[in-house]
């Protein structure tokens, strides 16, 4: 294990215009954990190429790079304006590319300890042990609005980028009030608590998951720390992880099973499980899946933009199949794609 704060390595995400709000803060962060003895990078999102489907040119694609640095830092701080009460574009797209099954921490143990024995599961996922590596991080959002609901969601699709992987969220903060470009200066309270961010994630580099400490404000749940909530009679379900508790008379939430949670390594372990089990009962299935889907394929009523279709990608054709010409055996593909039957 690391020791705190020294040599450890950190990554910032920017999710925002080059030289933003959302940019200063994380910079912020990232200059107070490089205070603390952390090797430090900054990547922009808007920089990389992140091909998201057909229509677009398969080769270059960047994704495999920012892979690199996910499974080889030690922390991980994510900055993000808030948009629509949520996050970036580009931050979602970094999720479906990159933080599927194969960046699951409990299905590549699970894989792993089948490769032990010798077998092989039911559902190929590319194995990369540096996912098993503990990493621990912090979110920063940052939006115009003052009033709390224009961004409710933000910092809860945030945790889906730490949710596979495994990472011990440390710290979260959202800002308001900075509502034209660069404003974020002008709160010198904000720039102060994203560099304590940078802090907290540096003192803890190299904490194994069960030893990190939050550090960032109290929330409802004592799993993810956040307050959205589902309410099904006094059943209460954290919409941002999962955990489950009851709503006494006094309007007081007791969690009674945070195994639920999908932030715990136990739900992974279960949800692991599942996908494998499907895959087996549907592999004896495959035949009649296959003829019931094909009453579909005939069916199109596809209409597409006047420009022409490059060369690189071929759109859907014969049973409906979408291929990235040329790209079949690429490692982004085998490592970030899921595999086939999963959807």
């Amino acid at each position: 294990m690391s020791t705190s704060g020294t040599g450890g390595r950190v990554l910032g995400l920017g999710c925002g215009q080059p030289h933003g709000s959302a940019e200063i803060l994380l910079k912020a962060a990232l200059r107070a954990a490089e205070g603390e003895g952390a090797d430090v990078e900054l990547v922009r999102l808007d920089e990389l190429r992140l091909p998201s489907g057909a229509a677009e040119a398969a080769e270059p694609d960047d994704a495999w790079w920012l892979w690199e640095r996910l499974v080889e830092c030690d922390g991980l701080i994510v900055s993000t304006p808030i948009i629509s009460r949520t996050v970036a574009a580009r931050l979602k797209l970094l999720g479906d590319r990159l933080l599927g099954p194969n960046a699951d921490a409990a299905i590549i143990a699970g894989l792993l300890a089948l490769r032990r024995q010798g077998r092989e599961p039911a559902v190929p996922f590319r194995v990369d042990e540096r996912v098993l590596k503990p990493r621990v991080a912090g979110f920063l959002a940052v939006g115009g609005s003052l009033t709390p609901q224009w961004k409710t969601l933000t910092l809860p699709i945030m945790h889906t980028t730490t949710f596979s992987m495994h990472i011990a969220v440390v710290d979260q903060v959202q800002f308001a009030g900075a509502g034209t470009p660069r404003s974020v200066v002008l709160n010198a309270d904000a720039l102060d608590r994203a560099a304590g961010l940078g802090r907290n994630v540096a003192s803890q580099l190299g904490v194994a998951f069960d030893e990190a400490r939050y550090l960032g404000p109290p929330g409802l749940c004592p799993m993810c720390h956040l307050d959205v909530v589902a309410l099904h009679g006094a059943d209460v379900a954290c919409a941002t992880c999962g955990a489950r508790g009851r709503l006494g008379p006094d309007l007081q939430v007791t969690w009674t099973d945070l195994s639920t949670s999908v932030i715990s390594m136990d739900e992974k372990q279960s949800h692991a499980v599942e996908i494998q089990e499907t895959a087996e009962r549907h592999r004896e299935l495959r035949p009649e899946i296959e003829q019931r889907a094909r009453a579909y394929d005939a069916y199109d009523r596809t209409v597409r933009p006047a420009h022409p279709v490059t060369g690189q990608v071929s759109l859907p054709v014969g049973r409906g199949a979408r291929r990235i010409a040329g790209n079949r055996g690429h490692p982004l593909v085998r490592a970030c794609q899921p595999a086939p039957g999963w959807l």
